[in-house]
């Protein structure tokens, strides 16, 4: 149980930060868009990549600079354009009525979802290198790896579903400017940390 704990902990240390991934299932959260689905790629997805990080893919990725290159620089392209993406929503916000304008499809959603989720060189630094990295430390690394996907299921499933609390407040453009403006600033800062780093 105190592997559990401690993957729990840790691995919640690592999501909680407002990153590309959560501005992204925040946002669909909001606009109460294919919420379940997007919670479940997200949670399915990082207990893949904390699987393979416990399994030893972490220490072959950093063996591999060529591997870590293409990551890196696929994921800060991928990022820069969904902050133009956001850049534009918010210099022409719209109010929260997601009965008035059709949701985008699930394809297209689940898509964006599976970018998020395995082209964000974060993803991969977070959860298969220093993840797996600390688990290796750990006396049962599989539970403390069991301990770590629950939290990412809570974490997702609480900032998706939670989020559609908010949709009173966001039901004005000014609310969306605010948010879409803050999402692109993220984006923007988050490629330019991975380029130089």
């Amino acid at each position: 149980m105190a592997s559990v704990l401690a993957g729990f902990g840790f691995s919640l240390a690592l999501i909680v930060a407002i990153g590309a991934q959560n501005a992204f299932v925040l946002r669909q959260g909001l606009r109460r868009e294919h919420v379940l689905p997007v919670v479940a790629i997200c949670v399915a997805g990082d207990a893949t990549l904390m699987t393979a990080g416990i399994a030893g893919l972490g220490a072959l990725l950093t063996g591999t600079p060529t591997a870590l290159a293409a990551v890196r620089w696929g994921g800060v392209a991928f990022l820069l354009g969904y902050a133009v993406l956001a850049a534009r929503r918010a210099l022409r916000p719209t109010a929260l009525t997601p009965l008035d304008r059709p949701p985008a499809t699930l394809r297209a959603t689940l898509l964006t979802c599976l970018a998020f989720t395995f082209l964000n060189p974060h993803v991969y630094l977070d959860t298969v290198v220093l993840l797996g990295t600390v688990a290796h430390q750990d006396p049962n690394r599989w539970a403390f790896g069991a301990g770590a996907a629950t939290a990412s299921l809570v974490w997702f499933a609480g900032l998706g579903l939670g989020a559609r609390r908010l949709g009173p407040l966001l039901a004005h453009p000014a609310a969306w400017r605010v948010i879409d403006g803050t999402i692109a600033v993220i984006m923007v800062a988050i490629a330019a940390s991975v380029a130089v780093g």
